[in-house]
């Protein structure tokens, strides 16, 4: 199933990008990033929680890390209402000013908001040929953009591969780890720390798939 044509996501203007289907690896890839895209750029609808509560669970034996990740998320699903999650949502990253998380790279990376990583980011995207939506509010350096763009690199026809390594290392790599870890131990987490340690188990394979080396 490729949930960047079934469950809307956030931010990127993808009526441009021609784009086809890839390998197994590349569509898992290209699905994972979608559907943390749509759970982090608002609160989930029914159609996503349909989604997750009719994952297919693997055999308990054979669970590794990122299954049991999904798993997890599958069960949430189960026990959390659209209201509740509409709350919680709101709570992690709006508040009252601002949320107990902040999505935005630039914050992350530099300590200000709309900062140089923004500004990086915006040329690369204009180079790579993709568009921000206009009607979004949120900068693009969100998470769920830039997990969104990824999507669109993954299965685009029309953007030379290697780019995806490219705008992981500028532009999730020096901070989606830590955002994920942040968003588990977040007060107002319930849902929402299920879904902070699948992007981190994500996070760790893709840095595998990519072949980023840690220091």
């Amino acid at each position: 199933m490729n949930l960047s044509s079934s469950i809307p996501v956030s931010g990127i203007d993808t009526s441009q990008t021609k784009t086809s289907h890839t390998d197994d690896d590349d569509q898992a890839r290209s699905d994972a990033y979608s559907i943390l895209s749509s759970l982090l750029s608002h609160a989930p609808g029914q159609d996503v929680l349909d989604y997750l509560k009719h994952i297919k669970q693997p055999d308990e034996q054979e669970l590794g890390e990122i299954a049991q990740a999904w798993l997890e998320l599958h069960r949430a699903a189960h026990v959390h209402g659209l209201e509740q999650l509409d709350d919680e949502y709101h709570d992690l990253f709006i508040g009252l000013g601002r949320g107990q998380v902040i999505p935005y790279g630039s914050w992350h990376i530099t300590g200000f908001l709309m900062d140089k990583p923004l500004s990086d980011l915006r040329d690369d995207l204009t180079r790579l040929g993709i568009q921000a939506d206009p009607q979004q509010k949120d900068p693009e350096d969100h998470i769920a953009a830039l997990f969104e763009t990824m999507s669109i690199l993954i299965t685009a026809t029309d953007i030379a591969g290697y780019e995806q390594r490219r705008f992981y290392i500028r532009h999730i790599h020096p901070w989606a780890e830590k955002f994920f870890q942040e968003l588990q131990i977040a007060t107002s987490a319930s849902f929402y720390k299920s879904v902070g340690v699948l992007g981190q188990r994500f996070i760790e394979l893709e840095n595998q798939y990519l072949n980023i080396q840690e220091h």
